[in-house]
């Protein structure tokens, strides 16, 4: 059972559990628009999504502590390192194109982790607010962008239906995580729950996700589409009404996390 714990905290402590949420976004956006799959650039984003958030999670925990890292964070490095190179081999399998569109989002992952406001004393992370509207927008617009404009389709209406609906989940993904680290925040760090109350929050995360129901009948051109994702509304506000403070380990960074992941299986299986 230790060796099991181990391998279930290395999991997720090193972003796999994330990266493949994000995977799972990738390939909704493909079901959902009939794109052929597409594996340099799926998993250029899987592995990029590891090396950018292990870079976010840890990499000021490194310079600080470097001498004395801990034998799990040198191997998340490693890790992490593996990961950058994957992503760089399947780099240079994209089309020019596609990598021009990847610059921003990159750029606010980078800003997101490195100090560069204040006289380096602030990041995006830091900002009141932008947090949580930052990796929405990098979430949304990586995975539903991405694919769509690299398959050569054109932006339309249902593309940016998609998009709106695709940057609410995903900040709605996020408040579990908002609610559970509310005692741990600075108190500058104004987050969501922080701000309204837990309640509160639970409240308008459940009408963002009214809302995201509501354009998934304007997304969705089959009823299986819509039957499964009513079945994720109901999983997610559920989840969403039961996080707490006092949280389980795994509640929020494996089991919320996992949404994505079961909303992809369900329509692979029906």
């Amino acid at each position: 059972m230790d060796y099991l714990k181990k391998v279930v905290n290395f999991y997720i402590n090193s972003s796999i559990h994330v990266g493949f949420s994000v995977y799972a976004f990738m390939r909704l956006t493909e079901l959902y628009f009939g794109l052929p799959y597409n594996e340099p650039l799926d998993f250029f984003v899987f592995y990029g999504t590891i090396t950018g958030y292990n870079f976010v999670k840890y990499a000021g925990v490194a310079k600080l502590h470097h001498k004395s890292l801990t034998n799990n964070l040198k191997y998340i490095q490693v890790f992490s390192l593996v990961c950058f190179l994957l992503a760089c081999y399947y780099l240079v399998h994209l089309k020019v194109k596609t990598l021009i569109l990847t610059l921003p989002f990159g750029l606010l992952t980078l800003f997101y982790a490195v100090p560069f406001i204040g006289k380096l004393q602030k990041n995006l992370r830091n900002i009141s607010y932008l947090k949580i509207i930052v990796v929405a927008l990098v979430w949304a617009g990586v995975t539903v962008l991405l694919p769509i404009y690299d398959a050569g389709n054109q932006l339309d209406v249902k593309t940016f239906y998609m998009l709106f609906q695709r940057f609410l989940f995903v900040i709605v993904l996020i408040l579990p995580f908002d609610i559970r680290d509310i005692k741990f925040d600075a108190i500058s760090l104004q987050t969501i729950p922080r701000k309204i109350g837990i309640e509160n929050t639970k409240k308008a995360g459940f009408f963002i996700l009214m809302i995201c129901l509501f354009l998934e009948f304007l997304i969705a051109e089959e009823n299986v589409f819509r039957k499964v994702f009513f079945i994720v509304f109901l999983l997610f506000s559920t989840m969403l009404m039961r996080a707490k403070e006092e949280q389980s380990k795994y509640y929020s960074s494996f089991w919320v996390e996992a949404i994505p992941l079961l909303w992809w299986g369900m329509l692979l299986i029906f």
